[in-house]
């Protein structure tokens, strides 16, 4: 049997530093499962002795071939009377051969992802699907080397995808020097232990990867309270012994207690955790109340700007109100919800707010933990739905948020759906679009284009409202 392999974890070099020497009873060389432990595990051989009578006769060599090579692996054998064999020097040569034609920058310390889609979805949307994901992933600074793609009759429970094909892709991955393997799809905590048993790679899912996003973009206290919970509240069903796939959140949380494991103490100090946070955030929860209630009684409108990730909120915030919010062109830059007073001629003035992005399937913890700041959309007089209209999947983009207003019980609220972008693609197109979403084309950079959009604000806000009044 092979043993725990723990003191010997594959690094950023391409095999595990590590030789398996091992003896056949009869005359085979290494059959499909030393292959298969080769592949998956690295070792930098995997040498097996055969015997005749008790008497040593071969050896068999079997070793990993760089990537691109029509074969992955070669077998060679000697006679064990004059075996003669430089391991060091064979072992050089290969592993600078297959940095090289791998071509990863070794100074680079940021991780390297293979995305991962397995679905029975149509083709062109898990094509859709892939893109996001990779725009997440690029988000949240990693380097994606590969993009894998498998449309399945049907979701294998255990793995997603078959176990043989599971297992290729992990050779795949670690042949192109892959350390994080990223599925698009939503694992359980059983898929998740499942998959990590299997590879010694970290293995998240999208609702990971966007909390990891979260995490380094949270700036208030507010966000870093609602993020944290996030993660913990998504962390607690998924901790397990082995602990790599959670090694991107369970950093710091762990020490051993007397009669306890590891893993009693871990669960525990993360319940403590989640109350903790969960008080915490009834606190800054009041606070913001008492803030609601005086704007009311100013009775001062306030529009929010409600959109996809990345259609331009902040960017046509800061344009409409000459401020500096910040602005980056990334999923999820804007994390925290921003208002800014923006004033007319006719001394009327009303609030905007800037809010988180939505997307499409949401994680319902990360739902769960910003109701409270999209509690605030309750009080908004109107909301603007901005739309990145050179989005090629914009259609898909308005039913999610859309769906995601239904979940907040904010349907009924008064919205405007505004086309941002219109620059990027033709005028011709542009005019066509928002006519037939009976919508306003704006470009957020472009002041110009924003005047309808203003006189389209006040027009909502107080000349509908005085007809509505004289009409009472």
């Amino acid at each position: 049997m092979i043993p725990e392999l723990d003191n010997f974890p594959i690094g950023r070099r391409p095999l595990r530093g590590l030789r398996y020497v091992h003896t056949h009873l009869n005359q085979e060389p290494p059959d499909r499962e030393d292959i298969t432990d080769l592949r998956l595990l690295r070792f930098d051989i995997l040498a097996v002795i055969t015997q005749d009578k008790g008497i040593p006769q071969t050896i068999y060599i079997a070793h990993l071939l760089p990537l691109g090579v029509e074969r992955q692996f070669e077998i060679i054998s000697f006679n064990l009377s004059n075996f003669r064999f430089n391991f060091r020097e064979f072992i050089n040569n290969i592993e600078t051969e297959m940095d090289r034609l791998r071509a990863i920058d070794t100074s680079d310390s940021r991780e390297r992802a293979i995305l991962i889609s397995v679905s029975t979805d149509p083709k062109y949307i898990l094509e859709e699907h892939m893109e996001e994901l990779e725009e997440l992933a690029l988000s949240t600074d990693l380097v994606v080397i590969d993009k894998v793609v498998q449309r399945v009759k049907e979701i294998n429970p255990k793995y997603l995808l078959g176990e043989g094909k599971l297992k290729e892709l992990i050779i795949r991955a670690m042949d192109r020097g892959a350390t994080l393997l990223v599925f698009d799809q939503n694992l359980t905590p059983s898929q998740i232990r499942a998959i990590s048993e299997m590879t010694e790679l970290k293995v998240i899912d999208r609702s990971q990867l966007i909390l990891d996003i979260f995490a380094k973009r949270a700036h208030s206290r507010d966000g870093k309270v609602q993020v944290e919970l996030a993660q913990l509240r998504y962390m607690l069903p998924r901790l397990t012994g082995k602990g790599t796939a959670m090694s991107r959140l369970a950093g710091g949380i762990g020490g051993r207690g007397p009669g306890e494991t590891k893993l009693e103490v871990d669960r525990r100090r993360i319940k403590e955790r989640i109350h903790n946070l969960e008080n915490e955030l009834k606190k800054l929860n009041m606070a913001r109340q008492q803030r609601k209630k005086r704007r009311r009684e100013v009775a001062i409108p306030i529009v929010s700007i409600i959109g996809y990730t990345n259609a331009g909120k902040s960017t046509l915030l800061n344009s409409l109100t000459k401020s500096e919010v910040f602005v980056e062109d990334k999923m999820f830059a804007t994390l925290d919800t921003s208002s800014r007073r923006l004033k007319f001629p006719e001394e009327k003035e009303l609030i905007i707010t800037d809010t988180v992005g939505f997307i499409r399937d949401l994680p319902e913890d990360l739902v769960n933990a910003f109701k409270s700041t999209l509690e605030e959309l309750e009080d908004a007089s109107l909301l603007i739905h901005l739309v990145d209209i050179s989005n090629p999947y914009f259609e898909n983009h308005i039913d999610s948020v859309r769906n995601i207003l239904k979940e907040l019980n904010l349907s009924q609220k008064p919205v405007m759906l505004v086309f941002n972008k219109i620059d990027k693609i033709s005028p011709s197109e542009a005019e066509q679009i928002c006519r037939r979403y009976d919508a306003i084309g704006i470009s957020a950079i472009d002041k110009q284009t924003l005047l309808p959009l203003i006189e389209q604000i006040k027009s909502k806000l107080w000349e509908e409202k005085l007809i509505c009044n004289a009409l009472l």
